[in-house]
C-alpha cells in the first residue's frame, strides 16, 4: 500500500506540473485540490482525528460549565447532558471532530491562485479555527436543544438544526475567502476591483 501511496503521489505530482505549465488553472485547482484532500485524508486523518475530537470535547465542555447545561468527559470524547426528567451521553466521533471539512479547505485554498503564500498560511490558519469553532458552535446547539427539550428532538438537534447552524458559517468563511476575494482580485482588461 504504501509503494502504490508513492507511486500515485509522484502522478499527482507530474500531473500538475502538466496543467501548471499548460496553465489550465482550472484543471489545477480541480486536480490539485481533490489530490490534496485524499492524501490528507489518508495520510493526516488517522493522525489527527483522536486530538481534533478531544478538543472539540474540550472547548465545547467549557461552554457547557459555564452555562451549566452538561458535562465533558473529554478523555473520553463524551459529553454527559443531564436534566431533571433524563440523561444522554454524546460521543464525539470522527464525523464530529470537523476534520474532513478541514482538510476540505486546506487542500482548496492551497491550490487557490489568487492567493499569496503568506495569506494562505494566514487564511488556513483562521479557516481551521473558524471551522472547530463552528464545531463547537454545533455541539452547543445540539446539547442545549436536548437539555431544554428532551432525548426526543435528539434527531432534528442534530441531523438537521446542528448540521444547519454548521454549514451556515461554512457558507460564510467559503464566501469570503474564496468568492468574494475572486471578485474583487479579478482583472478585466485595464479594469481592476482591487484597486478602488
Amino acid at each position: 500500500m504504501k509503494y502504490f501511496l508513492i507511486i500515485c503521489f509522484i502522478i499527482w505530482l507530474y500531473v500538475l506540473s502538466v496543467f501548471k505549465r499548460s496553465k489550465l488553472n482550472f484543471w489545477f485547482f480541480l486536480f490539485g485540490s481533490v489530490g490534496c484532500f485524499v492524501f490528507m485524508l489518508l495520510l493526516l486523518e488517522p493522525l489527527l482525528t483522536g486530538p481534533l475530537t478531544k478538543g472539540v470535547s474540550v472547548v465545547a465542555g467549557f461552554f457547557g460549565k459555564i452555562t451549566g447545561l452538561y458535562q465533558s468527559y473529554f478523555q473520553y470524547g463524551v459529553l454527559f447532558i443531564n436534566s431533571k426528567d433524563y440523561s444522554i451521553s454524546l460521543y464525539i466521533d470522527y464525523e464530529c471532530s470537523g476534520i474532513i471539512e478541514i482538510m476540505a479547505f486546506t487542500a482548496m485554498l492551497w491550490f487557490f491562485q489568487v492567493y499569496h503564500f503568506y495569506e494562505k498560511v494566514i487564511l488556513n490558519i483562521f479557516g481551521i479555527i473558524w471551522i472547530f469553532m463552528a464545531n463547537v458552535l454545533r455541539i452547543f446547539v445540539i446539547c442545549s436543544l436536548i437539555y431544554y427539550y428532551g432525548n426526543n428532538i435528539y434527531y432534528f438537534a442534530h441531523t438537521i438544526f446542528g448540521r444547519f447552524v454548521f454549514y451556515i458559517l461554512s457558507i460564510f468563511l467559503y464566501y469570503q475567502v474564496f468568492t468574494r476575494s475572486q471578485v474583487i482580485r479579478q482583472k478585466i482588461g485595464s479594469f481592476r476591483y482591487e484597486n478602488l
